[in-house]
């Protein structure tokens, strides 16, 4: 089965509760119970909450993959830095080699730090470090970079073993989908939170596509929600840096790649920009450099990619021979929240730094 049938098949089952799901509900209630007992341990005290001289903010999921958590971050760093912080990221590096601590660098390569530190390192220029336990990478990072005094956590809502100050929780329009915990449903932790719940998100923040209908509310008992518009960028980069704007690739039949967790919606989005797409392959996501060489390889015309996807074919491209190139583009995705999600963050930002 290709990825985009496996993924869509699965989308499907986690849309209804039909039955399929009812066949998984009770694998759900175990994975729900394990959840509340770890959860309980940590507010407890039991396991240990490492709690930092900075600030943390963690951005997380709490359905699985592709709700935008990489452009949610990308935004809050722009911003943060817009209002004189000086952050830094910490991440456990999903689907790299090894899992010691790490600074992620330009010249970094993906495969040792994963592909969203990479693009979140190149698109940022701040301190990245990775580490699959994270208050590890935390401390090294502040260590290294004493001047920072604020740290983002991408992709940490579930790791509760680092204190976090200030929590945004990112869903899309598939919402919670049927309401269900995996594997019948989307989510990855009970939702909604109950009332006092010990780690619960502070802030909500609900994607959905230029254009797109507005989605139904997420349920929430305490946290605020707010909104945000993702678009494709006007214009398209190259491997060497050149840039061309996004309407030059009109009317150029277009082979569409996309090794994120919901492909479709990447094509939808060159779709709706006005592009054609002689073909689309939905890769897996965290795509090994095998597979997108392979990729690479067999392409005959003109490739466009996510952003996700170049910071690992781009070296990819340029160590193959110069007759084997294909053209090869990616599109940034550009997040825009409601003004008012970061008027709130800026506020609670404001109270927390009394307190460091």
């Amino acid at each position: 089965m290709s990825q985009d049938l496996g993924q869509a098949r699965w989308q499907a089952v986690w849309r209804e509760r039909g039955w399929q799901a009812r066949v998984l509900w009770p694998v759900s209630c175990l994975y729900g119970l394990i959840n509340v007992i770890r959860r309980a341990l940590y507010a407890r005290g039991l396991f240990t909450v490492h709690h930092l001289p900075v600030p943390v903010v963690v951005v997380g999921n709490v359905v699985v993959g592709g709700a935008g958590k990489t452009p949610t971050v990308l935004a809050l760093l722009s911003h943060l830095k817009a209002q004189g912080w000086r952050p830094g990221v910490v991440s456990r590096g999903h689907g790299r080699q090894g899992g010691g601590v790490l600074e992620v660098r330009a010249e970094t390569p993906a495969v040792d730090s994963g592909d969203e530190p990479a693009l979140i390192k190149r698109s940022s220029e701040v301190p990245v470090f990775v580490g699959a336990r994270r208050v590890e990478a935390a401390r090294a990072l502040l260590s290294a970079y004493p001047e920072v005094n604020l740290l983002l956590c991408d992709d940490g809502l579930q790791h509760l073993a680092l204190g976090r100050d200030l929590s945004v929780a990112v869903f899309d329009s598939r919402g919670v989908g049927n309401g269900w915990l995996l594997p019948a449903g989307l989510l990855r932790e009970p939702w909604p939170p109950r009332q006092h719940q010990p780690f619960q998100p502070d802030l909500i923040l609900q994607q959905t596509a230029e254009g797109q209908a507005q989605p139904a509310p997420i349920p929430a008992a305490c946290a605020l929600i707010y909104q945000a518009k993702r678009r494709l960028a006007d214009r398209a980069w190259g491997p060497e840096e050149q840039c061309i704007e996004l309407h030059a690739l009109r009317g150029t039949p277009l082979v569409a790649m996309a090794g994120i967790a919901l492909p479709e919606t990447f094509f939808e989005m060159l779709r709706e920009r006005g592009l054609q797409l002689q073909q689309t392959l939905a890769l897996p996501d965290h795509a090994d450099n095998a597979t997108l060489s392979a990729t690479l390889q067999a392409c005959s015309g003109t490739l466009i990619c996510t952003e996700k996807d170049a910071v690992k074919l781009f070296p990819i491209w340029r160590a193959a021979p110069q007759d084997s190139r294909p053209q090869i583009w990616t599109i940034p995705l550009e997040l825009r929240p409601d003004p008012g999600f970061f008027e709130d963050v800026d506020r609670r930002l404001t109270k927390l730094s009394s307190l460091f």
